[in-house]
């Protein structure tokens, strides 16, 4: 099953972060990603001009009913916590999850259930455990779980409780983050299919007269 969403969650030190990992990612990247970073609730539209500074990629602000586009980076709103749906995204004001909103492991938690095996989960930098919750559930629903080394992390707190909960997750170095999401996306996409029956084809002889070799059915 091929994976079609790619979810990230920061906090404290996200901004370093999630520029190493954006510029990691080759023009031709065809998943959506959905970044949520913690954010003061009166910050502006700012994380998105300082992010599409580094990457090919169309990066926008999640607005209520966004739809995923191949290759399009989505950054959660302050005070809006994001619902991954079927093919969209939500915006919701629930009470913080934690203190936190956005909320990480409520993104993760919706992408889970909405994708399962199709995402790509990854917890980064931060200085709290939003987000191990979260993670736990996209690996249990047969998804991809991806942690940050906490020792490149600027705050190991929010990488270290993901991979309590999570202890299977692949740790990567931020600085590898990036090219190793594209190289997960291209092993996907180059899988050979798996062959469903090695019973020969059948094949039916030519009609009286005509001198032709059998066909092959289909």
């Amino acid at each position: 099953m091929a994976y079609e969403l790619v979810v990230i969650g920061t906090s404290w030190g996200g901004l370093h972060a999630l520029r190493k990992v954006l510029g990691g990612l080759p023009a031709g990247f065809d998943l959506p990603v959905v970044i949520v970073q913690h954010r003061h609730r009166d910050s502006d539209h700012l994380l998105v001009s300082l992010l599409q500074e580094h990457t090919p990629l169309r990066v926008c602000e999640v607005e209520d009913k966004s739809e995923l586009a191949p290759g399009d980076v989505y950054v959660a709103p302050a005070e809006y916590h994001v619902l991954v749906e079927p093919g969209h995204l939500a915006l919701s004001t629930e009470e913080p999850v934690r203190f936190s909103r956005p909320s990480i492991d409520v993104t993760f938690e919706s992408a889970a259930d909405a994708y399962g095996a199709r995402t790509i989960g990854i917890v980064m930098t931060g200085a709290n455990d939003d987000g191990a919750r979260g993670l736990r559930r996209i690996a249990d629903r047969g998804g991809a779980a991806i942690v940050q080394d906490p020792a490149t992390a600027e705050s190991p707190i929010m990488p270290n409780a993901a991979l309590r909960l999570v202890p299977e997750a692949h740790v990567a170095p931020i600085e590898e983050m990036g090219k190793f999401i594209a190289k997960l996306q291209a092993r996907q996409k180059t899988a050979k299919r798996p062959i469903l029956s090695s019973e020969p084809p059948r094949t039916k002889p030519a009609a009286a007269g005509e001198g032709k070799p059998p066909r092959e059915t289909r």
